[in-house]
């Protein structure tokens, strides 16, 4: 026997199998139950979200013979002939591929015809606003007044392209998406069945990914199971066979975007198209994942949990990024990214929008809207709050240099011994930032570990944006705890802004490009 997809394999039968959809469930099967059948139906929704199953429902049970209260029994002759497809009581039109007025007119031939086994003819129109202005037209009187025995079914996914003349003449019903939690119910059900074994984290992915459509949700299930046969579902593993990108990566690259580093965020970009990731769905993802951003930004209620449906691992971390980020900037990143999603879908080189769209967002000044501009002014702010004041012919908003820009300065040399603790600071620096989350692991690996004159552990850094990050407490408190877990005890430290305050006109060493292990004789040592 051949394979039956899971979509149509787990079709629901009665109303009760009918998932999300319960007010338009209730209202069915009471009209049936109550004999107040109407004769046309218009059943408006998305994708995958049950209309033209309980189209097939509301077929059965009008014909039923053993109805239970209003849904069918799913046993007796008719049911059965239903579910084959071989009962001449429903006829079945798409009208993608039939939409011509000769096609309607055959319907409007056939319905004078009275139904040789059951109670009614039913016709299901799917796809019904691709049906042509003389179809619409000549099904207006059919539609309006058909036979006692006739019920017509119309499905759309576009009922704005529905002539209002037929729109009267209908009971409208308005399919709303599926929620996440119901698609993952449904899925717990046909793991069940099929005997699969999955993490509800990878469930839970597959169901978002649906965005609303049950039967997308199962067709991706279909998809990831066969390519994983016999292994147990993993998120990563969904990751994979869908092409999608994990948060991880989205993460880093707004850490880079806030940062204003190209070089970084095209780096990010050319990772996942390495990995074979989907691009098309990459940007709705990072655009998903910024409008999550915005909520918790803000968002003042403690219960932003419920609203985005995350883990609170995850929670946290967008929490971290919302605090360095302000409002009007992350409208900007949306905005940004939402145009592109109109424009890469039928594009050829997508990477190459992407990362004109990611350089915008990193160069606010390439843009002259008011939000790219309340951007630039911000950046320009924070150069003036620090005592930065751009000298004249120079971009005030450009993307800021790193420490490492400096080619004319000359690298210091240290006369002093290096305190055996800093020393040891500097050799474990990169295990101490990988225990620190971004957006403040970004900011720390541009910066540079010097020393005081005091023996001071100075952390310096040439971008304001990253030296206001720095000085918050969320950041201390974060770096004071990667310094005990590394260290084994807190650490003084000081952050400065090069060219700023103490950093003005003075030269730091950074410890990491010399040579630490400096000694003196005993003479200097009694000098020093």
């Amino acid at each position: 026997m051949s394979y039956t997809a899971l979509y149509r394999k787990w079709r629901p039968e009665r109303f009760q199998d009918v998932k999300g959809q319960e007010a338009i469930v209730t209202t069915l099967k009471n009209q049936i139950i109550r004999d107040r059948i109407g004769h046309a139906y218009l059943f408006c929704g998305t994708r995958g979200t049950g209309k033209t199953t309980i189209a097939k429902i509301v077929a059965k049970a009008v014909n039923c013979e053993n109805p239970i209260d209003g849904s069918p029994c799913g046993e007796c002759k008719s049911c059965r002939a239903i579910a084959e497809g071989s009962s001449m009581n429903v006829i079945e039109m798409d009208a993608a591929s039939n939409n011509g007025v000769e096609d309607v007119r055959l319907i409007r031939d056939e319905v004078t015809y009275a139904p040789t086994d059951g109670r009614y003819k039913v016709y299901i129109i799917d796809e019904a606003h691709n049906l042509s202005n003389a179809a619409f037209n000549a099904l207006l009187k059919t539609l309006e007044e058909p036979p006692s025995y006739v019920i017509f079914i119309l499905a759309t996914t576009e009922y704005h392209k529905i002539p209002v003349t037929i729109l009267s003449r209908c009971q409208r019903y308005d399919f709303k998406r599926i929620a996440v939690d119901t698609i993952v119910e449904r899925l717990h059900e046909l793991m069940e069945g099929e005997g699969i074994e999955a993490d509800e984290k990878a469930l839970a992915y597959i169901a978002k990914i649906a965005d609303g459509g049950l039967r997308d949700a199962l067709s991706l299930f279909d998809q990831c199971s066969s390519f994983y046969y016999g292994q147990k579902l993993t998120y990563d593993k969904v990751l994979e066979v869908l092409g999608a990108v994990d948060t991880r990566v989205f993460s880093d690259l707004l850490c880079a975007v806030m940062a204003r580093d190209i070089k970084s965020s095209v780096s990010i970009l050319g990772d996942v198209v390495s990995q074979g990731r989907e691009l098309n769905q990459f940007v709705i993802d990072f655009t998903w994942y910024l409008r999550n951003l915005l909520l918790v930004k803000s968002s003042e209620e403690d219960n932003i949990e419920e609203v985005l449906d995350m883990s609170s691992e995850n929670l946290e971390q967008l929490k971290r990024e919302a605090s360095a980020i302000d409002l009007n900037r992350i409208m900007r990143y949306i905005r940004v990214f939402s145009e592109l999603s109109n424009d890469i879908k039928y594009a050829t080189q997508k990477r190459i929008l992407i990362e004109i769209a990611i350089i915008k967002l990193c160069r606010p000044d390439m843009e002259t809207d008011t939000d790219s501009l309340k951007d630039r002014i911000k950046a320009l702010e924070e150069k003036l709050e620090n005592g930065m004041i751009p000298a004249p012919g120079t971009n005030a908003v450009g993307s800021v240099n790193s420490m490492d820009d400096d080619e004319d300065e000359q690298p210091m040399q240290l006369t002093r011994p290096v305190p055996g603790d800093i020393k040891k600071i500097v050799s474990e620096w990169s295990k101490i930032i990988d225990r620190i989350h971004n957006p403040l692991q970004s900011f720390l690996k541009k910066c540079r570990l010097s020393m005081s004159d005091e023996d001071r552990l100075i952390i310096t850094t040439a971008d304001p944006f990253a030296y206001e990050y720095l000085m918050k407490d969320l950041a201390a408190e974060e770096l004071h705890k990667a310094f005990i877990e590394v260290m084994g005890a807190e650490v003084d430290y000081e952050v400065i802004l090069k060219g700023e305050g103490k950093g003005a006109g003075k030269k730091f060493p950074d410890l990491s490009k010399i040579n630490m292990d400096i000694t003196t004789d005993d003479s200097e040592e009694d000098e020093y």
